[in-house]
């Protein structure tokens, strides 16, 4: 493996399933939260429209308050013997059911030479993620990379959490245009796992990432979730807890790691 941007991987694509059918309602929301969201950011409108716009909003809002239940969803576990978009389907990058992502689609390829499973990518970033005029904000590449490197990490049997992030910007990158994105796992060291991604525009590369990522183990996780208890599920607590409790357990997700250069089907 390098990470000289140079050709892709060989190997068909596995195409991404989305999770939640179309005509699922919580979809539904989401879509429709993000054609709004894409609306009050960037369309045109008389004030008497954004009036309106705003108090059946507030209606809506307030209902959905007035029935909500006690705390919080239930967030599920990423799954890696499923396809890598269902992985995180409440992520602000690529959870089909968040409304604040794009959502970037994701895709597992063949590795080179047999080498790891990598990911590929697809994303068309609307106005809400404008940041110089025409092109998609740096931060949002930034993130849209350490999600994408995550993911890369995953198939390869290497999951792990962010240690740093280093992001060359080398072009800038249009909004509202069709663009990929390659991320590799390139190896680990110990605990430390380096993983490459790049972004491209047709064959023009415009922005490139290398992260360094650290194997968190289960029993730290847990700790780390208990320290932010205000916000943490409790089931999915409980299930990490089981989890650093089960006999060999080496990482902080019920099924990990798989060996390395393997993809569960």
């Amino acid at each position: 493996m390098t990470d000289d941007g140079g050709d892709p991987a060989g190997g068909p694509d596995l195409d991404p399933d989305p999770g939640p059918s179309e005509g699922d309602p919580l979809r539904r929301l989401a879509d429709a939260l993000r054609s709004l969201i894409d609306l009050t950011v960037a369309a045109v409108l008389e004030e008497d429209e954004i009036e309106w716009a705003a108090d059946a909003v507030e209606a809506v809002v307030a209902r959905l308050e007035r029935n909500a239940g006690p705390g919080k969803r239930v967030r599920p576990q990423p799954d890696i013997s499923r396809p890598p978009q269902e992985f995180f389907p409440n992520s602000p990058v690529m959870g089909i059911i968040n409304p604040i992502a794009p959502p970037v689609r994701l895709s597992v390829v063949d590795g080179v030479d047999g080498g790891y499973r990598e990911i590929r990518a697809e994303a068309n970033f609307g106005y809400p993620y404008e940041g110089p005029p025409t092109c998609v904000h740096g931060g949002v590449i930034a993130e849209v990379f350490d999600e994408v490197l995550g993911a890369a990490n995953m198939v390869a049997g290497n999951p792990a959490m962010t240690g740093t992030l280093t992001v060359r910007y080398r072009k800038p990158t249009p909004l509202r245009t069709d663009l990929r994105i390659e991320a590799r796992c390139l190896g680990r060291d110990g605990r430390k796992i380096r993983t490459w991604a790049a972004m491209y525009h047709e064959d023009l590369m415009t922005a490139e990432a290398e992260g360094i990522f650290i194997e968190v183990g289960p029993e730290r996780f847990v700790a780390i979730a208990e320290g932010n208890v205000d916000s943490a599920d409790p089931v999915m607590l409980e299930a990490m807890r089981a989890e650093a409790a089960r006999p060999g357990a080496a990482s902080d997700v019920p099924g990990w790691p798989t060996p390395p250069g393997t993809y569960p089907t």
